[in-house]
């Protein structure tokens, strides 16, 4: 499962082994500075997010690589049950990323304190 941290600069996202794997990267370290908004799902997302790469187990699993026919570039780590967030970058490799986990609202709410300062 994925792990998010945030040390106050830096949000940070460790990928399991298979994660890794499937994703091409044991890691992505995103600037606070290039987050542009937070949202927080309450779960699974079922929206059209583009052409994969990666794993895709419909309703329950996605550890990918997505890119939406509009040009947006997502990196997703969704899975059922749990709530989403979703991080809106400015420029980099991704525009945005989803990311399953149990502690969303209290990683979005240190993001935005951090922000506001």
């Amino acid at each position: 499962m994925t792990e998010p941290r945030y040390d106050g600069r830096t949000l940070r996202l460790d990928f399991g082994r298979w994660e890794a794997l499937l994703l091409r990267r044991s890691h992505l370290a995103v600037p606070a500075a290039e987050i542009e908004r937070l949202e927080v799902l309450p779960g699974w997302t079922s929206e059209v997010l583009g052409f994969r790469s990666g794993l895709v187990i419909s309703g329950y699993l996605k550890i990918a690589t997505f890119r939406h026919p509009s040009g947006v570039r997502r990196l997703v780590s969704m899975r059922r049950g749990l709530p989403v967030l979703r991080v809106v970058l400015r420029g980099g490799e991704f525009d945005e990323l989803l990311i399953s986990t149990p502690a969303a609202g209290e990683l979005a709410d240190a993001l935005r304190t951090r922000a506001t300062r």
